[in-house]
């Protein structure tokens, strides 16, 4: 199940190459988590970013996973859901000796980078 995909943001392509995943992504501004984040200046959470990459991991291995190392995490610009609502994803991942899925992903928009994330995931 997952938790984002379908209501707060809907992938409208995705490219799985080898150790790469490039998506575009519609984020719906209408949903119930910008009413508390935050009231008159909605902002997509940073915990949704990642939400979005692991959800995207996700699709294109069709396994589930889970967080288990966050080597960094920069968060470069807001994403203002009024503003932006059509974003990229850019996943590179190799599958290491452990299993895990080292990553290094970017979220962004042309001219915009929001997200700079490299870590691990691994299959539960």
């Amino acid at each position: 199940m997952n938790l984002l995909e379908g209501n707060f943001f809907t992938i409208e392509k995705m490219v799985v190459g080898e150790g790469l995943i490039q998506a575009v992504l519609r984020i719906n501004p209408g949903h119930p988590i910008f009413e508390g984040h935050f009231p008159g200046q909605p902002v997509v959470p940073g915990v949704c970013m990642i939400e979005i990459i692991k959800e995207l991991i996700e699709r294109a291995t069709s396994n589930k996973t889970r967080l288990v190392k966050s080597e960094f995490a920069k968060f470069l610009a807001m994403i203002d859901p009024r503003r932006t609502q059509m974003i990229q994803a850019e996943i590179k991942f190799n599958v290491a000796v452990t299993g895990e899925m080292d990553i290094v992903s970017t979220l962004f928009e042309e001219g915009t980078t929001f997200l700079k994330f490299k870590g691990s995931f691994k299959t539960i």
